[in-house]
């Protein structure tokens, strides 16, 4: 089964109709859990999640006293599911829960040859302003050729892995922004998936692009380094686990 993580900042307007959707979705998707982690909004995105608990009962609510940023917020929300699958979206209404079923389906043909896999979603045509557009195709192009993640669109939150997966993986902060090379680090095979991208209906984004870019550089510094110093299984490793 799977779980959905939302990371939320001040996004009440856009709750409702995501949460709609995403339940949708799970007709036929199987999603059994969904966790919204409200990184200590201010504008009554709590209230609302409260809420909306009465008539989605797979619904979870988390909230942080401080404002941690999004891979906190991920981190706490996948830390606290309960399924073995987690599929991760963002909380403004940009993803398409629909494309979630691309996602499951992807992993469900790669499976049997990829038994450690990852499907990351990539965003066909950006719905943003000129600005994001550019400052996002320049720090992937500089991030894809540092760290050879194979990934054109580390920006894109809508991604589908194993908990435990994601749960060994070193924390920062920022992390999540290169989950690709380290997925890879830890032996997960990626697959990339072609997926939509919507205007946001309700909001404003709530970062920048130059503090991004300022941040990202000591953060791919600090990727390269753990690349070097990953953990090498020996070729042809076998292990069983006991269910």
């Amino acid at each position: 089964m799977i779980t959905a993580i939302v990371p939320i900042y001040n996004e009440r307007e856009n709750i409702e109709p995501l949460i709609k959707e995403i339940f949708e979705v799970a007709e036929a998707v199987p999603i059994s859990e969904v966790i919204y982690v409200d990184d200590a909004s201010t504008d009554g995105s709590w209230d609302e999640l409260n809420r909306l608990r009465t008539q989605y009962p797979p619904l979870r609510i988390i909230r942080h006293q401080k404002n941690a940023g999004q891979s906190a917020a991920l981190w706490t929300g996948i830390k606290a599911a309960g399924n073995d699958f987690i599929v991760t979206l963002d909380g403004d209404g940009q993803n398409p829960p629909a494309d979630i079923r691309l996602l499951w389906e992807a992993y469900n043909t790669h499976k049997e040859t990829m038994p450690r896999l990852a499907v990351l979603g990539e965003r066909a045509r950006r719905n943003d302003n000129w600005i994001r557009r550019f400052s996002s195709r320049f720090a992937n192009g500089l991030r894809a050729s540092l760290l050879k993640d194979m990934t054109k669109d580390t920006g894109c939150s809508l991604k589908l892995f194993k908990r435990r997966d994601y749960l060994n993986l070193p924390y920062f902060d920022h992390m999540h922004r290169f989950l690709p090379a380290l997925l890879m680090r830890e032996g997960v095979q990626l697959v990339h998936v072609s997926v939509s991208h919507r205007p946001r209906a309700y909001g404003q984004s709530k970062y920048g692009t130059l503090d991004r870019a300022l941040v990202g550089i000591s953060d791919i510094l600090g990727v390269l380094w753990l690349q070097k110093r990953a953990r090498r299984a020996h070729e042809g490793t076998i292990y069983e686990e006991l269910n």
